[in-house]
């Protein structure tokens, strides 16, 4: 709800000035509070568009969020000063917004954040099978594999194990022992650029780019333009594998030289070395069949058979020929059980020397975006498909005994240029589950917006009642305390009655250690009172609190 308080005195300043900008400004500046409003309002995307980044003009554009709660109390001030142009000092303005890793900030930071572990084959109880079997104790065995794969872990450390279980009884066929699939492991893969195409704006990120369903290989920007990067996939332990295959899903268009593109193997790089000084040998495959997303035959991959290898994909462009390459997934297979799966994730936390899992997490699955529809297409959020408008309802489905104030952290992929992962805190509160949003008030100090603690109260009937009961008998204060009980207000008009500024501020320190017996140092109140002047009317003070005590600011 809108509270907005304007003074008058606006109106006489709009209708003499004659240079209608300058001279209300001039005016403003020479006039004590010419307004004082209260306001709240959610930053939109038009709002966001309009805020210019010291670092990147399209950065809150591009995120419709702030980097963190920092930056919003850096960026919204001189906003909120071209929204408000005629508020003056004592005016205060409440902003909700969204920050880019999720709200709210630090408590959701260490999920979006997390080390990331996929299961390989070998890590699962049956060889070979590349997914839990029913039965199959689950929970030990992530114990096991994060105590082996983070063996020296740190407080306060979170990871997220990715895991896949069998939704039917599997038959024998060829099972994954290392997969990838894009988005979603792209920030797995080592980038090197081989050769910087030195270009800017649009033809800045030629060569990999992680997009929404795949990652592409480019070197088009208005034109062909030359450029060579690598992605370069961490160690896979083929060690214990026999009658291994290769199969790769991708699309290649605009297909000229076949040489400028492969799918490298070696046994010999080492994870942040110089890839031209390693050995690398090319999967062979047919590269003019895959004109549309298609995956390919199992391809022979034998030759790495109990080896230790690194997988590559190597793109580059001329510019005269510059190919696009898109690839959805690969894997590396081998005999042992297939069937239908679905996948899953645990977050664990170290702390005081061991693991424990997170039941207030959850990471959405690809089976979750197809269950919730539009964002099964991509399996993300983004801009125009908000999470907000789709995590409720599947909450709603999966959490159908949901008790009030029920948390879950909910983490997701969004896409805003690139995929990245983000989240929000989730409450069920009054039957329905909501997101949770970063909020700052501002208040205007002598025409200046700036980051605002203070917390505006009105005293209700209980407050009169505290202070009467609190400087009853106390001296200098009984004239006044028995006409505050007798009219339920402070009367300012003199006389015996009178409550002086000092007075009040006796009664605004019980009442206030009353209401907020844990104040902070520096907290403040922006504190409305009932008075007599004469007449019924109202007063308003500023306090803060100084060395344990309410003092007027």
């Amino acid at each position: 709800m809108k509270k907005i308080v304007y003074l008058l005195t606006i109106v006489a300043i709009v209708i003499t000035a004659c240079n209608p900008m300058e001279d209300i400004y001039n005016e403003i500046s020479e006039i004590e509070n010419p307004v004082i409003g209260t306001d709240e309002f959610t930053m939109t995307a038009d709002d966001y568009a309009e805020i210019d980044s010291s670092t990147d003009d399209d950065y809150y554009e591009t995120f419709e969020a702030f980097a963190d709660l920092d930056d919003a109390k850096n960026a919204l001030p001189s906003f909120i000063a071209d929204r408000y142009p005629f508020w003056g000092n004592g005016s205060a303005v409440t902003v909700s917004f969204d920050v880019y890793d999720g709200n709210p900030g630090d408590l959701l930071s260490p999920f979006t954040n997390a080390d990331v572990y996929l299961l390989g084959s070998n890590d699962y109880p049956s060889s070979n099978s590349n997914a839990f079997l029913e039965g199959e104790d689950v929970e030990s065995t992530l114990e096991d594999v994060i105590a082996d794969q983070f063996p020296m872990p740190s407080d306060g450390q979170v990871v997220r194990l990715g895991y896949n279980s069998f939704t039917e009884a599997p038959t024998v066929g060829l099972a994954s022992v290392y997969e990838a699939a894009f988005p979603a492991n792209f920030g797995d893969f080592e980038f090197i650029e081989v050769f910087d195409d030195g270009l800017e704006g649009d033809a800045d990120n030629l060569g990999w780019r992680n997009q929404s369903a795949y990652a592409e290989g480019s070197g088009f920007a208005g034109g062909a333009n030359q450029t060579e990067e690598w992605l370069i996939s961490p160690e896979v332990d083929l060690t214990g594998s026999t009658g291994l295959s290769f199969q790769i899903t991708q699309e290649i268009d605009f297909l000229g030289d076949e040489d400028l593109f492969d799918v490298l193997v070696s046994t010999d790089y080492t994870t942040g070395g110089d890839p031209m000084a390693a050995t690398w040998e090319a999967v062979d495959f047919d590269k003019t069949i895959f004109g549309s997303m298609t995956t390919s035959e199992d391809l022979d991959f034998e030759d790495y058979d109990g080896e230790t290898v690194h997988i590559a994909l190597k793109y580059s462009s001329t510019d005269s020929d510059s190919p696009r390459w898109r690839v959805e997934s690969f894997a590396v297979r081998t005999i042992g059980f297939e069937g239908p799966t679905e996948s899953n994730s645990a977050y664990y936390t170290y702390f005081d020397g061991s693991w424990s899992s997170n039941d207030n997490a959850y990471y959405l699955a690809d089976a979750d975006y197809d269950l919730m529809g539009a964002p099964g297409q991509f399996n993300n959020f983004s801009n125009s498909v908000r999470p907000e408008n789709y995590i409720p309802q599947f909450l709603g489905m999966q959490f159908p005994f949901a008790q009030e104030e029920d948390e879950l952290y909910m983490i997701y992929r969004f896409f805003a240029g690139s995929t990245v992962t983000r989240g929000n805190l989730y409450t069920f509160t009054n039957g329905a589950w909501t997101p949770a949003i970063s909020s700052l008030q501002f208040g205007n100090e002598n025409g200046v917006w700036v980051p605002d603690n203070t917390i505006r109260y009105t005293l209700v009937g209980t407050d009169y009642s505290v202070v009467v009961n609190g400087l009853t008998g106390v001296e200098g204060f009984e004239a006044a305390v028995g006409n505050l009980d007798t009219f339920g207000n402070f009367n300012r008009t003199g006389g015996s009655t009178n409550w002086s500024d000092d007075m009040l501020l006796a009664a605004f320190n019980l009442v206030l250690d009353n209401i907020n017996p844990s104040a902070e140092e520096g907290q403040k109140y922006f504190v409305t009172i009932a008075t007599w002047a004469p007449g019924n009317s109202t007063e308003d003070f500023a306090l803060i609190k100084a060395d344990g005590v309410w003092v007027y600011q």
